[in-house]
């Protein structure tokens, strides 16, 4: 029997990008990329209930979120719409993921909600499958449902795995939302570093395209990413921001530099994965 039920805790890990390129644009306005997704023992819980009906209810929306728009919502209801599933479910999210961070919350959060009630309702869909109702909803849900530390090239859908080394990784969290589609509608934005084969990368290769612009954008990333630098000088921006983060081969060399942080700026300490927790179901 799995160990996952109704009453277990669902973990929706977050992700750092440990580089990001971006390699050119689509017609249609989406930007190719390249970039190394590793998952890290940080994350969001869910929680199931299951309903006597077929309505999938949040109990804990976010403040300022509707929860039509919700991605945990659309997300059961992409599944129930892909399958003809008539049962329910109550979702219950403990948010420890900051929006806006480039960790990938969100679309974590949806990965696993389509993990765990795709197992729960025993709609039997492949991971493939997942992962195509997971693009509906936005380019990084289907890594997650991927569940591999990954080089991902396209839009973010076509993954050649990689193997990662240990690391203990030192995220700091500089206080602002950073929204996705102001850094990558900039018009500084690079759009034409060349593209490498997947076999070619190494850790420590690459740098992230988005981050200049997010620094010249929000002045506190800048400081935080600054701040790193001069103890870390390999650390760079996740995502389009706003976290920054630095790589340490010990979690005590982690915490060292963690313990040296100025008041008001804030920060954690989190261990890579091999895979993500979910990658059995």
């Amino acid at each position: 029997m799995s160990k996952w039920t109704w009453d277990s805790n669902w973990p929706a890990p977050a992700k750092l990008n440990l580089f990001l390129h971006v390699v050119g644009r689509r017609a249609d306005g989406y930007h190719l990329l390249q970039t190394v997704f590793r998952f890290i023992d940080r994350a969001d819980q869910l929680r199931f209930t299951p309903r006597p009906d077929d309505r999938i209810v949040l109990a804990t929306p976010i403040p300022g979120v509707p929860a039509e728009d919700d991605l945990t919502v659309r997300a059961a209801r992409l599944l129930q719409q892909a399958t003809g599933c008539r049962q329910g479910a109550t979702l219950h999210l403990d948010k420890q993921l900051p929006m806006g961070g480039g960790l990938g919350g969100g679309s974590s959060d949806a990965a696993t909600v389509l993990l765990a009630l795709n197992h729960l309702w025993q709609t039997k869909l492949s991971r493939p499958q997942l992962q195509q109702i997971g693009l509906q909803l936005g380019a990084d849900v289907p890594v997650f449902i991927h569940g591999r530390n990954t080089f991902a090239e396209g839009i973010g859908e076509a993954f050649t795995d990689v193997e990662l080394p240990a690391a203990s990784y030192l995220v700091l969290h500089p206080p602002v939302h950073v929204p996705t589609a102001a850094i990558f509608g900039a018009a500084e934005l690079c759009r034409d570093t060349p593209a490498m084969p997947p076999g070619d990368w190494r850790p420590g290769l690459g740098h992230n395209d988005l981050e200049a612009v997010a620094c010249c954008k929000f002045p506190a990333v800048a400081a935080h990413l600054d701040w790193l630098k001069e103890r870390a000088p390999g650390a760079m921006m996740t995502g389009s921001g706003a976290c920054v983060f630095a790589d340490f081969p010990t979690k005590n060399e982690a915490l060292a530099v963690l313990s040296a942080l100025p008041a008001g700026m804030h920060g954690w300490v989190a261990a890579g994965l091999d895979e993500h927790p979910l990658i059995k179901i």
